[in-house]
């Protein structure tokens, strides 16, 4: 039932802006929803498995911006400050994207485990939000390692890989910081930039 699910997600979603996690009732949800109690249970199984599919859900939105940014038009700079724009963007517009880069989840967000859980789900996207999902870290290297992928044949950029990883990587950790303090004058533009003059020069 993927159009149910996702409406239960969209439901668990819109509840955060209302109440905290913990007093996010499933019974709410599915009313939201407009699907029964019994179809939650059968999609997630539990609470924590709604919460997981939540994070896995909207950690995906996150990396499918991260490739639209990378495969947009311009030369090496100009996509790598797209995906540093879209990483800020996400974190500032999305609660549980924001606490997924930094790792600081309020009391007021559901806040699964990051390891794998056992799974005993016929649903196979819940068998695969129950597997690992991604740490601060683990983000860092995903988009690092998309924007080398991406960025590697570009005709313009004629550099070893390692350079170009460090560069990603860079971009990657200066766009982290600007989710805990946003730029002033000039933006993430101009800080990336700034950082890339002498690694892509």
């Amino acid at each position: 039932m993927p159009a149910a699910r996702e409406s239960l997600l969209d439901a668990a979603y819109a509840s955060l802006a209302r109440r905290p996690w913990a007093a996010v009732r499933m019974v709410d949800v599915a009313m939201a929803a407009g699907v029964s109690r019994q179809t939650l249970y059968n999609e997630f199984g539990s609470k924590e498995g709604l919460a997981r599919a939540l994070v896995r859900r909207e950690a995906d939105g996150y990396l499918a911006g991260v490739e639209r940014a990378l495969g947009g038009h311009g030369d090496v700079r100009e996509r790598l400050t797209a995906t540093a724009e879209w990483m800020t963007v996400a974190a500032r517009d999305n609660v549980l994207v924001r606490a997924m880069l930094t790792g600081c989840w309020s009391e007021r967000l559901p806040a699964p485990t990051l390891s794998a859980v056992p799974s005993s789900s016929a649903v196979p996207a819940q068998r695969r939000a129950d597997g690992p999902l991604p740490s601060p870290g683990d983000f860092v290297q995903i988009v690092r390692d998309r924007a080398v992928a991406a960025l590697a044949g570009s005709g313009a950029f004629r550099a070893e890989s390692g350079e170009l990883a460090r560069s990603c990587e860079t971009v990657v950790r200066l766009a982290l910081s600007c989710v805990a303090a946003p730029p002033g004058e000039g933006g993430i533009p101009e800080l990336v930039r700034g950082a890339l003059h002498r690694q892509l020069a």
